[in-house]
């Protein structure tokens, strides 16, 4: 098995080259995501903006069946806000906000060890004034059901406030 965020070839010439591990340690290739609509948001369980939890699932539940998947992506990177290990996580998110969309294993949004995923992610859709970089917690990115990133938006974005970008992109 190869450590989480290593890739076959050496850069990601598409979302579905990449492969991520799950909170519960399984690795997995992005690939099994071809043809539905992503969301992909870095989490952390101590920020101001966790109770988006609840909203991410609200949107989860609404959308799933149409083709929406929500990956979550724990990250310590910001004011340490996710210190816990894997089962922290996943036994915070379920009792707290009942997360039932694919959560993963801890990585960097940012700098040199950066998961491929958002290095990836940052290269397709920057953010404001065209940087690259992660500004905090729950930053989004929408991906289309052709794995293109559609859209950023910021860690302060209400997930009740992309339905229509995610009704789009559902088609």
């Amino acid at each position: 098995m190869r450590p989480s965020g290593t890739l076959l070839c050496m850069e990601a010439n598409t979302l579905y080259d990449i492969d991520v591990e799950t909170l519960s340690g399984k690795t997995h290739s992005m690939d099994q995501y071809r043809d539905q609509v992503l969301l992909i948001v870095n989490t952390a369980s101590k920020c101001g903006f966790t109770p988006q939890y609840a909203g991410l699932e609200e949107l989860y539940k609404k959308f799933k069946d149409r083709g929406l998947v929500i990956l979550g992506f724990p990250c310590n990177q910001f004011g340490q806000q996710e210190p816990g290990a894997a089962d922290e996580i996943e036994s915070f998110c379920q009792a707290n906000y009942g997360v039932s969309f694919p959560m993963h294993a801890k990585i960097d949004v940012n700098g040199a060890g950066a998961h491929p995923l958002y290095q990836h992610l940052k290269k397709e859709k920057k953010g404001m004034l065209a940087t690259e970089g992660i500004k905090w917690n729950f930053t989004k990115f929408l991906i289309g059901r052709n794995g293109e990133v559609i859209k950023r938006f910021a860690p302060n974005a209400a997930p009740a406030s992309m339905e229509k970008d995610i009704e789009a992109a559902l088609g």
